[in-house]
């Protein structure tokens, strides 16, 4: 049978499973499953076991849980009452003032969390009703909120990016340092929108509030230390060689508690509902891997991932060609998938291409995180999207809109990354020549 029809019905095969509304995992399984059965020769069963104890028994992939852990700990502490009073004291004479505290806060707690939709709705639940209170244009509030919340997935600890890191075997740490400057220059990026906004609509913007002394915004910032030591303590321990991420993630988590049991936010209850969550969320990124996997196994053994490299070889579109068509082809499925959803079930065929047009796998993950930041706040099935629905109430579509101005600021950070590759691989290539 003709290799082009083979991957057109295994295409439809998987559109028609992830249609019923099955698990991503199980349509994984599926199709893999039924390609190997009908189509290789090799036995099904064997092979779906040893790809699955390979794809599980990865010590890269320890740091997961632990991340998610942490991130649920701190989703249970006063973190976001903290940094808002640490933040809200300095941003008062911007353009914009405070809603660069959703930015920043997004930002802050992206460096401890690792989740968009974590840090979208830790952030979410402080600032929204205080911005509210204020007077601030309710428009540019939830707009702000949802372009940051994706930070979640780019600074790191980057849940994403370890998932990446271990379909495609690149270093964890490398990707680690390679999502600092681009999630910086995202973060001014949204702050210089909101500025320039702020300057153009100023009868949208609150009357100016009471100047606080110099003195006393310099107390409020002491509320910062706590994540700021936290953040010190994951990262810097990274960067500086003291630890891999996941002895990184088991000190994060290990500082996360002592954060909530200072803040007097752990409990009996609160522990256990932080665990359950990371362990559902865990369970539910293993099963994935663990489909794609096999997946991955299959499409081998079929040889279309050789074929399709080849066949997009034949075309001879240039790197910047062949971008464009990847980021079109992501943000379309990004609409109907959750974004680690979209990097398991798309790497095995996707890297052959890319490395035949020469592209770093480091760059391109970044690359590929910022897209799917972007299917974030995509509707229909835009995570930020609907934990903002749930917050305001809004229609979802409506949400989308309130997000379109950050979606085409990603859209401005892709083409800066593409224009300026080092401002993803500068700091991983300084930190390990030194």
């Amino acid at each position: 049978m003709d290799l082009s029809l083979v991957a057109l019905l295994l295409g439809i095969g998987m559109l028609a499973a992830l249609a019923t509304g099955i698990w991503v995992a199980v349509a994984l399984f599926a199709v893999a499953l039924a390609a190997m059965m009908v189509l290789v020769s090799a036995p099904a069963g064997p092979v779906l076991a040893t790809t699955v104890w390979g794809a599980s028994n990865s010590w890269d992939l320890t740091a997961l849980p632990m991340f998610i852990w942490m991130g649920e700990i701190l989703f249970r502490s006063r973190l976001s009452e903290d940094m808002f009073a640490g933040l809200s004291p300095w941003m008062r004479n911007l353009p914009g003032r405070l809603l660069h505290v959703n930015i920043l806060g997004c930002g802050i707690f992206a460096a401890v969390s690792g989740s968009s939709a974590a840090t979208t709705a830790t952030i979410g639940r402080m600032s929204l009703p205080e911005l509210k209170q204020r007077g601030y244009d309710e428009r540019m509030a939830i707009g702000t909120l949802a372009g940051s919340g994706t930070l979640g997935l780019l600074i790191p600890p980057s849940i994403i990016l370890i998932v990446y890191g271990a379909a495609t075997e690149q270093s964890i740490a490398r990707l680690f340092m390679a999502g600092v400057l681009p999630g910086a220059m995202l973060c001014l990026l949204f702050m210089g929108y909101v500025a320039i906004w702020a300057l153009l609509n100023k009868d949208k913007m609150p009357a100016k509030e009471e100047v606080i002394p110099f003195i006393e915004r310099l107390l409020a910032t002491r509320r910062l230390f706590p994540v700021i030591g936290l953040i010190v303590g994951v990262i810097g321990s990274i960067y500086a060689g003291l630890a891999s991420p996941t002895e990184a993630a088991a000190i994060g988590v290990m500082l996360a508690l002592l954060l909530s049991w200072v803040s007097g936010t752990l409990n009996r209850k609160s522990f256990a509902e932080a665990l359950m969550g990371a362990t559902r969320t865990s369970c539910m990124i293993a099963f994935i891997l663990a489909g794609a996997a096999f997946l991955t196994v299959a499409m081998g053994y079929t040889g279309i991932p050789r074929e399709l490299a080849a066949w997009i070889g034949s075309l001879n579109l240039s790197p910047y060609a062949l971008l464009i068509a990847l980021t079109l082809f992501f943000v379309v499925l990004g609409c109907f998938l959750d974004g680690i959803s979209v990097v398991v079930l798309t790497t095995s065929v996707i890297l052959p291409m890319v490395e035949q047009a020469g592209l770093d796998l480091i760059w391109f993950g970044i690359y590929l995180v910022l897209v799917v930041e972007m299917s974030q706040i995509t509707p229909p099935v835009g995570f930020n999207l609907f934990v903002l629905q749930g917050m305001t109430g809004y229609n979802i579509f409506k949400v989308a809109r309130m997000a379109l101005p950050f979606f085409l600021l990603m859209i401005l950070a892709i083409v800066l990354i593409v224009a300026f590759p080092g401002l993803a691989l500068w700091l991983p290539q300084t930190m390990l020549s030194n």
